[in-house]
C-alpha cells in the first residue's frame, strides 16, 4: 500500500516539522502570551461551538474568504479620479 501525506495549500513536510518545534520547545509561559494574544486580536472573535459543527463552519469561512477576493469596488459610484487639465 503506498500511503502518501497530503497537506494542505502551500503546506509541505518541512513548514509542518517547524511548526511542531514551536510547539514542543514553547514553554507554558509563551504558550499562555501566545493564547492570550489571540483572544485580544481585532477583527477575530473567539466562541465555543459544537464540535460536529466545524466543518460547515470552516467551509463557510472559506466561502466568505474566496468571495471576499472576487469582489471588486463598484468604481462607478465613485468620483472620477482623473483631473482634467487646464490649457
Amino acid at each position: 500500500m503506498n500511503k502518501r501525506n497530503r497537506f494542505p495549500a502551500g503546506w509541505n513536510q518541512d513548514r509542518v516539522r517547524l511548526l511542531l518545534r514551536h510547539y514542543e520547545e514553547q514553554t507554558e509561559d509563551e504558550a499562555v502570551a501566545e493564547d492570550e494574544a489571540a483572544f485580544r486580536k481585532r477583527g477575530q472573535t473567539v466562541m465555543v461551538v459544537p464540535r460536529g459543527l466545524v466543518p460547515a463552519i470552516t467551509k463557510l469561512i472559506k466561502r466568505e474568504e474566496k468571495a471576499a477576493l472576487t469582489r471588486r469596488p463598484n468604481n462607478s459610484l465613485q468620483p472620477s479620479a482623473q483631473k482634467t487639465r487646464r490649457g
